[in-house]
């Protein structure tokens, strides 16, 4: 929603967006009025663009790069960053680094890795976490999180392995519907060429050893093929590159793979939950 308090608080990237919109409209000698006829929105969507009462929408900039990006990938680019800024701060510095990577290896313990969300069940999540979120904002982060997802169809495709702990797909999150729906996309998932979803069943342990004691973790490899750990525990951020550290995390993500099953019996553990009948 448009207002005074945006213009005081917007960021660096939205009031350049906005000075770079109103200065090529100008250029082109257009009012707002017809800026907005070119782009789809009205004078007062453009007005509050530029004044920055309300930052340029990730749809708007797509607009704005149709019309005025010939050439360039200025909106585009901005379009980005302004994405980034949008997340919750923790997260913006794993995310550039998630969206070009080559490689990922992902542990999930507690919910199901925001990439391999479905909208729906991002929503319940979202909506239902604490602390309580405006409508709004649980919105915004569910296209965030959504956006995340060109990550599968990258080109170059990047190598994704998921391991889900069998309890996240036996915790119900939103309902039965939404967690059923969940299931499903997780089998299509799994039938991507550049993907290959594992699931650590409930009694790995029972032998005397269980390697997924401490929690999620997320390695990363970089196109300039260094290893990265993401680490997130309640809302903060660990970002770890110190070489010993990211070796004793990938000796257990590779112990942790070790302790799951394999990829068919996963995804047939999966649709049996889902209720899928062969």
């Amino acid at each position: 929603m448009a207002s005074a308090e945006n213009k005081e608080t917007a960021s660096p990237m939205a009031r350049m967006v906005a000075e770079m919109a109103r200065t090529l409209r100008v250029q082109r000698g257009w009012t707002q009025e017809q800026e907005g006829k070119e782009i789809g929105y009205s004078a007062a969507a453009i007005s509050a663009m530029e004044t920055c009462a309300q930052p340029a929408s990730d749809a708007m900039l797509v607009e704005l790069q149709r019309v005025h990006g010939k050439g360039t990938r200025i909106f585009e680019t901005a379009r980005q960053y302004m994405r980034l800024e949008r997340l919750p701060e923790q997260f913006q510095d794993y995310a550039l680094l998630e969206e070009a990577a080559i490689s990922l290896q992902l542990f999930a313990t507690n919910v199901v890795h925001g990439l391999f969300q479905t909208e729906a069940y991002a929503r319940a999540l979202i909506g239902g976490g604490y602390p309580p979120l405006s409508d709004e904002r649980v919105e915004e982060l569910v296209q965030l999180r959504m956006a995340r997802k060109a990550l599968f169809d990258r080109d170059p495709l990047p190598m994704i392995e998921v391991i889900i702990d069998e309890a996240v797909l036996r915790r119900v999150i939103g309902n039965e519907e939404i967690m059923r729906e969940q299931l499903l996309h997780l089998v299509e998932c799994a039938r991507r060429r550049n993907v290959t979803l594992l699931v650590l069943p409930l009694d790995a342990g029972k032998y005397g050893e269980y390697a997924g004691a401490h929690g999620e973790m997320n390695l990363l490899e970089t196109p300039e093929h260094e290893r990265l750990v993401y680490l997130d525990p309640q809302d903060e951020s660990l970002l770890i590159s110190d070489p010993t550290k990211v070796s004793t995390y990938t000796q257990r993500y590779a112990k942790i793979r070790s302790q799951a099953l394999g990829p068919r019996e996963s995804l047939d553990l999966i649709k049996r939950l889902a209720g899928v009948k062969e």
